[in-house]
């Protein structure tokens, strides 16, 4: 699957190449409408919550690595 830079940089390549002014007015209508910059995420208190808890689990280093997490899911998997 194409990296957002791959996507991004292929879409500008083809906008280059439209000379039809209405639709780049359509298109420009289009990214201006659903710009995600502005949501706002509301989060439930429980996902409040577990970052709450995540924060406090940094804050003591109870941390593990991707690494160590990936051979724990494998062992776990294998039923061990």
């Amino acid at each position: 699957m194409a990296t957002v830079d791959t996507l991004r940089n292929n879409l500008i390549d083809k906008l280059l190449t439209i000379s039809n002014k209405e639709y780049l007015q359509a298109l420009n209508q289009l990214v201006e409408k659903s710009a995600v910059d502005n949501d706002v995420v509301n989060l439930t208190k429980e996902q409040i919550l577990m970052l709450q808890l995540s924060d406090k689990d940094i804050e003591a280093n109870r941390l593990i690595s991707q690494e160590q997490l990936d051979k724990n899911d494998l062992e776990w998997l294998r039923g061990k």
